[in-house]
């Protein structure tokens, strides 16, 4: 078992290692070089708040949030500064107990209870470890035993159910299913022209397995067109599609 002193001074200096690449604008766990862009803002909260370029951004733009856990500040900002409809999407109860609680009467946010994937299943969404945490993972990724059922759906499907061609933004912080659900958006060419991504598993330790997923899904996206313009926390990379 990891020494709990030893584990608090180990991420005190994996976050100044990563703040010192990050002031010379690279990405430390990727290796990738950050491209700022003088129209950057942040909206939300400290904790679900995300940093977008506002000069993409108006009122007909369409807004994807996958995962919203007990925190839509920055869905509901969204909607606010742009006036824009925000449609959310997160089938875990407490989730969606609180969106529904939280974005009542609010005619710009269009929630979803159900999962992202990249296909229509049933899947096992599992606990996290901490009852106090609400967000749970298709992938088991805090290794716990309780879980809920709850229907997934492909971005491809939920973009032909609300009748889009097209993606301004998408935001996913989905508990390490973030991988799968990239790829089949690239494999079907959508582009979201603004993609914010937590990739989970850099919240954790991170193990030479978790930095090869990490940077592989984000050299993926770079082949693909995209620029990445932010790098914020531990696990939260927000990219622009080129042209």
């Amino acid at each position: 078992m990891t020494d709990p002193l030893s584990l608090r001074i180990s991420r005190r200096v994996e976050r100044v290692v990563r703040g010192a690449w990050r002031n010379f604008g690279i990405d430390s766990l990727t290796g990738q070089h950050i491209h700022p862009r003088e129209d950057l803002v942040r909206l939300g909260s400290d904790y679900g708040g995300w940093i977008v370029p506002s000069t993409l951004l108006e009122r007909n733009s369409v807004c994807y949030c996958a995962g919203a856990g007990e925190d839509i500040t920055f869905d509901l900002a969204l909607a606010e500064r742009f006036g824009c409809e925000i449609h959310v999407f997160d089938p875990t109860p407490r989730a969606v107990a609180y969106v529904e609680r939280v974005a009542a009467g609010n005619p710009l946010i269009h929630f979803h209870p159900v999962g992202l994937w990249d296909c229509e299943a049933t899947l096992k969404f599992y606990a996290p470890a901490n009852p106090a945490h609400v967000s749970h993972s298709v992938l088991n990724l805090q290794h716990t035993d309780t879980y809920f059922e709850a229907r997934c759906c492909s971005l491809a499907d939920l973009m032909q159910r609300n009748g889009h061609d097209r993606l301004d933004l998408l935001k996913i912080d989905i508990e390490g299913a973030e991988y799968r659900v990239l790829q089949s958006m690239l494999e079907n060419r959508i582009l979201p022209r603004i993609l914010c991504v937590e990739f989970d598993e850099a919240v954790q330790p991170v193990t030479p397995a978790v930095r090869a997923r990490v940077t592989q899904s984000v050299e993926s996206l770079l082949d693909s067109g995209y620029t990445l313009v932010a790098q914020e926390g531990r696990a939260n990379y927000m990219f622009v599609l080129r042209g």
